[in-house]
């Protein structure tokens, strides 16, 4: 009898390791749920054609990975922020998003939103090159040596001119070449006001230049002055300092101010408010002949009635600094239930195949893969791909990323920055008399933000 018991007992141990084995190989590579039970992941986006491309992607993702299934949610511009916020303090976080809205990596990153992937990368042996993805690009997105985001994108800076209007004006098109030395920020004047033609009457109004180069904070960079501290690169996007009132950023601004009222080459608000309300872009309205701008705005060339040209931007004050860069990553946010599985969702996004097929998708995305780069230069009917690829290269190599991903609390920043230049765009104060009261404002603002 005794003996017997002890079979018996053998028996159901053996039975239960049995069934938790069985129950373990069940759960396979997932996160949470089970082979038979797919886990869903959210992917959170602006709702607009050039970001909701990806639920075209998502049938094809399913079908080669059955366990987990995408959907996405989405959100106007103005309330990307405020919508994520939301979801996040109502325990309804996404998966996957980016800094698509005002904020940027670093006010993600110091809010504790964004998940440490690098085991999650070193476990499956992630390397960049397999995906066509420059380290110089990766780093962008690491904090003492952690990654928080991938690369998904590359938007640069870059010039797009009228070339029926140089045509007209009999002026030699801008080069495309970043190591021509001639191409200087004077040159770029000089062109423009061959250009320029002001008349009482706006329909015969046109201007050379319309220099759209990164947001207000970052325009003293391109002259070679700064407004950050040092520290703010590797401090968390923090700065002890600032300098907006220093006599290098006064310079800095004069000289971009002054396109518009000392050179008059360059459109005032008003004018551009004005063609802007028809054509949703100065640029589109004919009447600017050169127009610095993000090449986002590549992806508009097919509504243009005139021909365009792809141009370098000029040489300012600072050879090295001559383009900002928009590196869109993908990041997993703290709060996810799947990060493995949002991880494999992002992989997928960076393949080449899938980076290529998203150029067409969303209208002109322009891929972090290398390998897909070259559709990406071919996909602007009109343009010539050497030209548009010399551009890139060229941008890249002498580009800045844009501060609002690496600034904390960059959105009520650039939101006060916007709102005390306007009298300065507007022509009603001169820059030497505006930025002492913007340098004690943004001083007691940052002290503020960042304590």
């Amino acid at each position: 009898m005794k003996n017997g018991r002890k079979l018996w007992f053998v028996m159901l141990a053996t039975s239960m390791l049995l069934t938790l084995f069985l129950s373990a190989c069940g759960k396979g590579g997932s996160s949470e749920g089970s082979s038979s039970d797919p886990v869903t992941i959210t992917y959170y986006t602006i709702d607009s054609p050039d970001r909701t491309f990806v639920e075209k992607l998502i049938p094809d993702f399913e079908s080669k990975h059955p366990n987990i299934k995408v959907k996405v949610d989405k959100a106007p511009y103005e309330q990307f922020d405020s919508k994520l916020q939301a979801n996040i303090a109502a325990k309804k976080s996404p998966d996957i998003t980016s800094h698509f809205g005002y904020g940027g990596f670093m006010e993600y990153y110091n809010k504790g939103l964004l998940t440490d992937l690098t085991d999650i990368m070193k476990v499956d042996n992630f390397k960049a090159s397999d995906y066509g993805i420059q380290d110089e690009l990766m780093n962008i997105y690491k904090v003492d040596g952690k990654t928080y985001g991938i690369p998904s994108n590359n938007y640069v800076t870059l010039m797009l001119y009228n070339k029926d209007m140089f045509d007209k004006a009999g002026v030699s098109y801008p080069p495309s070449d970043y190591e021509d030395k001639s191409w200087t920020f004077d040159k770029m004047i000089e062109m423009a006001k061959k250009l320029t033609v002001v008349s009482d009457d706006i329909t015969k109004t046109q201007y050379g230049v319309d220099f759209g180069w990164g947001e207000l904070d970052m325009r003293p960079a391109y002259f070679g002055a700064k407004v950050y501290s040092d520290d703010a690169w590797t401090n968390g996007g923090k700065p002890s300092e600032t300098y907006f009132g220093s006599p290098e950023a006064i310079a800095a601004y004069q000289k971009w101010i002054g396109l518009i009222w000392d050179q008059k080459v360059s459109p005032p608000p008003a004018f551009s408010k004005a063609v802007a309300g028809q054509f949703g872009d100065p640029f589109l309205s004919g009447k600017i002949g050169m127009s610095v701008v993000g090449s986002w705005s590549l992806a508009s060339q097919k509504d243009f009635n005139f021909k365009v040209g792809v141009a370098a931007v000029p040489i300012g004050g600072n050879k090295d600094v001559r383009s900002v860069l928009y590196v869109d990553p993908l990041f997993v946010l703290k709060d996810s239930k799947h990060p493995k599985e949002a991880y494999e969702f992002i992989k997928y996004m960076l393949t080449t195949e899938v980076q290529e097929k998203s150029i067409e998708l969303s209208g002109g995305t322009p891929p972090v893969n290398d390998n897909a780069k070259e559709k990406y230069y071919n996909s602007f009917e009109g343009v010539d791909p050497q030209v548009i690829k010399q551009v890139y290269e060229g941008a890249n190599k002498y580009g800045v990323e844009s501060y609002n991903h690496l600034i904390s609390n960059y959105s009520q920043l650039n939101e006060l920055l916007i709102n005390e230049f306007q009298s300065v765009q507007n022509g009603d104060q001169k820059v030497e008399a505006a930025l002492p009261g913007i340098q004690e404002k943004i001083t007691k603002l940052l002290e503020r933000l960042n304590k």
